[in-house]
């Protein structure tokens, strides 16, 4: 008896019900219209800001579903360099986090270019710039081998393991890529959208890297909603919904890789939650009108550059209060050069004293003057 789906007689014939799936398939499908076409009447420069965050977010939150977090001042700066988006002083990004953005960049900004495996190469390549996944060296630009044993999705510990799906044999990775490549790049009557959830899926179920594959199986779906969008920017991120539902995530692919080829259960789950991504990019949109807009208020107020990387760092989202121990902190500077910078913003109308006071003083924005 099968155990696992790539096991199955009718591997890899998905097959799923669409009358079960119309109304989702068509609420999303307003959404992208809806966004897109909002997106439409906004100025040059506010589309360019909302996509550089939604891709920040795409970037750091796929890599945070896998337990890894990346510097988000780092992946923005990387996104900004390459995008050419002047966002004021630009910080370095170390080789992670320029490989994962490279990935996700090629994968959306490229979606005319077909995918191969060559393409994929160059992803896990660039996911794993050193050679290793934390200590352990790992096989890079090649489909995994298992001279270590099967592949297995794991958790617990060793004398408490579970095991929730296991690939493939690597012997098979050849004809099961080639299978995915080519019906990923054929002519089908299949809906797009739906078409990068079953390639999400697919990829998941083949796991044909040692690492990675959760990263470049989203990287994929990614290429096939903006193929869905004939655009090359992203207004919305997948990824940071999937990660506030990791763990429905997590079980709905763990039930469909034990299940049958019948994926409604997974096409469903990813349409909703696409359908929430889409519905949250309105609060983006609207952060970023409001950032555009602070920065016109003050485009004639003089500010170093500590002040700017605070003010940024408030405007995307700052977590707790700002106070001055803080202050001093994340700009690297002293007590006292912390002070003067910020009531030198209090002066200059842009910051103000929040009403607490005292030795607990704390900062906010100041977004009218």
């Amino acid at each position: 008896m099968a155990r696992y789906i790539h096991e199955q007689d009718d591997w890899p014939n998905f097959k799923w019900k669409d009358a079960a799936l119309a109304n989702e398939l068509a609420a999303v499908r307003h959404r992208q219209g809806l966004l897109l076409g909002r997106m439409q009447v906004m100025g040059f420069h506010q589309r360019e800001l909302t996509a550089l965050d939604s891709l920040t977010d795409d970037v750091q939150k796929s890599s945070e579903i896998e337990g890894e977090h990346l510097d988000r001042l780092q992946v923005r700066s990387s996104l900004a360099r390459r995008l050419g988006i002047d966002v004021g002083a630009l910080v370095p990004a170390d080789r992670q986090v320029e490989g994962v953005v490279e990935m996700i960049l090629d994968a959306m900004t490229q979606f005319d270019t077909p995918l191969t495996a060559e393409r994929l190469f160059g992803w896990h390549a660039s996911l794993f710039p050193t050679g290793r996944s934390g200590m352990w060296r790992i096989r890079v630009g090649a489909w995994r081998e298992d001279n270590n044993g099967p592949m297995q999705v794991v958790s617990g510990g060793i004398s408490s393991e579970r095991v929730h799906y296991e690939a493939p044999a690597a012997s098979a990775l050849e004809t099961e890529m080639t299978t995915f490549l080519n019906w990923f790049e054929g002519t089908h009557d299949t809906d797009r959208v739906i078409k990068a959830a079953l390639a999400h899926l697919w990829f998941v179920m083949i796991h044909p890297f040692e690492d990675g594959n959760g990263r470049i199986a989203r990287a994929v779906a990614d290429l096939a909603l903006a193929r869905s969008e004939l655009s090359g920017q992203r207004y919305y991120s997948m990824s940071a919904q999937i990660l506030k539902e990791k763990n429905s995530y997590y079980d709905v692919l763990e039930k469909t890789g034990k299940g049958t080829v019948d994926v409604t259960l997974w096409i469903s789950w990813f349409l909703r939650c696409l359908d929430r991504a889409l519905a949250g990019a309105e609060a983006t949109i609207d952060q970023v009108v409001a950032k555009a807009k602070f920065w016109d208020r003050i485009a004639d107020v003089e500010i170093n550059e500590r002040q700017r990387l605070m003010l940024n760092k408030l405007l995307d989202g700052f977590e707790g209060k700002l106070t001055t121990v803080k202050w001093s902190k994340i700009a690297k500077c002293s007590h006292d050069t912390a002070l003067r910078d910020i009531q030198d913003l209090i002066g200059k109308s842009v910051l103000e004293m929040d009403p607490a006071g005292g030795r607990s003083s704390s900062y906010s924005l100041r977004f009218d003057a």
